[in-house]
């Protein structure tokens, strides 16, 4: 049973933002329906007042990302993160690695 408008929590804009990068991702894929939800980044006015935007309008408010924008960040993360914390078996990496593989790995272990 889906909650009612008024109970949602409010989304963070960096959930909101990464929602977007998903749906940009998405726009030039195979899945290009999915990329039509609605959970992007509401706008505000100069009273500060949230106004919904298309999808459309947010992809002409942000013309430096590009479709894999997302992909690209995901293919940085893994390099930097391994100049900080060596991985387990260098060159390897995945977004689903546990353990020392894990993108999510600190210096004193790793958080999943």
């Amino acid at each position: 049973m889906a909650e009612p408008s008024s109970a949602r929590r409010p989304v963070p804009l960096i959930e909101s933002e990464l929602y977007f990068l998903i749906a940009r991702y998405l726009s030039a894929g195979p899945c290009r329906r999915a990329a039509q939800v609605s959970l992007l980044p509401k706008r505000l006015d100069w009273e500060g007042n949230e106004h919904n935007r298309s999808y459309e309008e947010l992809v002409l408010s942000n013309k430096h990302v590009a479709p894999d924008h997302l992909l690209q960040i995901c293919q940085r993360i893994g390099p930097m993160l391994d100049k900080e914390i060596p991985p387990s078996i260098s060159r390897v990496t995945s977004l689903l690695g546990a353990g020392r593989q894990s993108l999510l790995r600190t210096a004193k272990g790793t958080l999943i």
